[in-house]
């Protein structure tokens, strides 16, 4: 599949889905300035209420979504930083292989390039990523996320739905 669709790409990167790589741009640096911003402003573990069900609250996570694998021994810093990189690649030569004009899907995939980049970045250069959004409902919380998780997790809400809504293509005679 992803070989005919390179074959079938677009003749200049302009008119293919990396004409949606402003989108990945524009998220990956509002999640670095916020941040940085909240490691600038914030003690760490404070928390700060923003809004009803949002507080915010500067921590480190060393493990991947909702701190899986944080006490894992230092290994995932590294093994999630090489598996960011590779899925970053491989969304981006997607991206390459797409009309720009399929909207929905390239918008998920610069959603989930600018999130992996994002918090690769952190892994990288602290060895955790940052974390400060605090959704919470009474006195249960949610595990604390930033705007990079958030892209990703959009974009592949995205993706899901852009799979669904495809049309259904017709099976072939046997």
């Amino acid at each position: 599949m992803l070989k005919e669709a390179w074959a079938n790409r677009p003749a200049q990167w302009t008119r293919s889905g990396c004409a949606w790589l402003w989108l990945a741009v524009i998220s990956l640096l509002a999640d670095q300035a916020t941040k940085l911003w909240v490691a600038a402003n914030f003690d760490y573990g404070v928390r700060l209420e923003f809004i009803p069900y949002v507080n915010l609250t500067y921590v480190h996570n060393p493990g991947a979504a909702f701190s899986f694998l944080a006490d894992a021994g230092g290994w995932q810093r590294w093994g999630f930083a090489i598996f960011a990189t590779i899925v970053s690649v491989a969304l981006i030569a997607m991206l390459r292989a797409e009309r720009k004009e399929n909207k929905m899907i390239n918008i998920s995939y610069a959603l989930i390039i600018s999130g992996a980049i994002g918090n690769l970045i952190d892994r990288v250069a602290y060895g955790y990523v940052i974390d400060f959004i605090d959704f919470f409902v009474g006195n249960w919380h949610w595990p604390a996320f930033n705007i990079a998780d958030s892209a990703i997790c959009i974009g592949a809400v995205l993706m899901i739905l852009d799979s669904l809504l495809q049309p259904k293509q017709p099976k072939e005679a046997q």
